[in-house]
């Protein structure tokens, strides 16, 4: 009897030690960042993202400069081994080490980034329209350039990469016929150095307007320095090249990472795949430089409230690809299954996309 009693106490005193564990568990946020927090650009906005969700009151954890393939892998795999409730892995290439980690931890939350693979139903993704935000650079593109070429810094080879080069040289084409755009790839997402020399090699060819999908400030920087204008890239880049940049793309993840974070807590977290853009705020832009002009600067204003009310459409036929196939009829719009695989160029971009 008294050995039925002992046992019973220690049974007992067990289930409140792991009860009162799980109780006083804090719940914690993971984040694998691509590149720096000091690159003042994509990683730099994720991170005013994480900032964010600590001000909400929740625990996070960061890990920066990992590199897309196995790295990233072994990095997931710890955060979630350590206790992490949710994670977040903030670029393309983490796409397939986040599902493969997704589904050895069941019970933790993941959410990627500008993918698209849900292959277990604890894995989310997400993305920003960008695109709409690179019609509004290349209807200013169209109206600043004085020699009608383009310098488009291009990271890979994705269709989130493609949408957007396309995005912008059909805005500039509507106000500039002559519009063409000349790209330098660099596969990278964040090399200062890469940057800058593609940066130069592009106004050595003639293009007088400079933008980029990669990361750093480096090409705004040597844009500034020749005299030619620029656009920063996810977050506001103005500081950095004040008389170039005639405006950013800024990426706000903020309000998606507080509201995330909140529901893998509260436990409402379901699987989804969102894609916002400039009327929920995920796309957001910087302050227009007066140089452009203000009779422009309320040009580009009007075409932001409508590509925000949907009013008009960054990719509205016709539109042709670069052998003057059809791509989208006129009147028509492409819808999302179109531009999340997109893999040609329109017509007026220059180069073939690489393999």
């Amino acid at each position: 009897m008294l050995k039925k009693i002992f046992r019973y106490f220690i049974s007992s005193l067990f289930f409140l030690s792991v009860t009162s564990l799980s109780a006083n568990a804090e719940f914690k946020v993971g984040f694998v960042y691509v590149g720096p927090t000091g690159d003042h650009g994509w990683t730099y906005q994720h991170h005013e993202g994480r900032n964010a969700v600590e001000a909400a009151g929740m625990k996070t954890t960061f890990v920066e400069s990992v590199p897309e393939g196995a790295d990233s892998e072994r990095v997931i795999r710890q955060l979630a081994q350590s206790g992490h409730d949710i994670i977040f892995t903030t670029s393309f290439g983490y796409m397939d080490p986040t599902n493969k980690v997704a589904k050895d931890f069941p019970n933790v939350k993941f959410e990627h980034a500008t993918g698209y693979k849900r292959e277990h139903s604890n894995v989310s993704t997400y993305s920003a329209r960008f695109y709409e935000g690179r019609t509004l650079l290349g209807h200013i593109a169209g109206k600043m350039t004085k020699t009608n070429t383009i310098g488009y810094i291009a990271s890979f080879p994705i269709p989130e990469v493609i949408r957007g080069i396309n995005a912008m040289t059909l805005a500039a084409q509507k106000v500039n016929p002559k519009i063409k755009t000349k790209i330098v790839w660099v596969f990278t997402w964040y090399d200062p150095g890469k940057e800058s020399e593609a940066a130069q090699a592009l106004i050595d060819q003639g293009a007088d307007v400079i933008m980029q999908h990669t990361d750093s400030t480096a090409p705004v920087q040597v844009a500034e320095k020749a005299g030619v204008w620029s656009f920063g890239q996810a977050s506001d880049m103005q500081r950095f090249a004040p008389k170039s940049i005639l405006t950013s793309i800024i990426d706000d993840w903020a309000p998606y990472y507080v509201e995330r974070s909140k529901a893998a807590k509260n436990g409402t977290w379901k699987q989804q795949d969102t894609w916002h853009g400039l009327k929920d705020g995920m796309v957001a832009m910087a302050p227009y430089n007066p140089a452009m002009g203000s009779a422009l600067v309320k040009e580009v204003e009007q075409l932001q409230k409508d590509l925000a009310s949907g009013k008009k459409h960054s990719f509205t036929g016709p539109i042709y690809d670069q052998k003057g196939n059809l791509l989208v009829a006129e009147g028509k719009v492409a819808d999302d299954g179109m531009l999340a695989g997109m893999s040609v160029y329109v017509k007026g971009v220059e180069g073939d996309i690489p393999q």
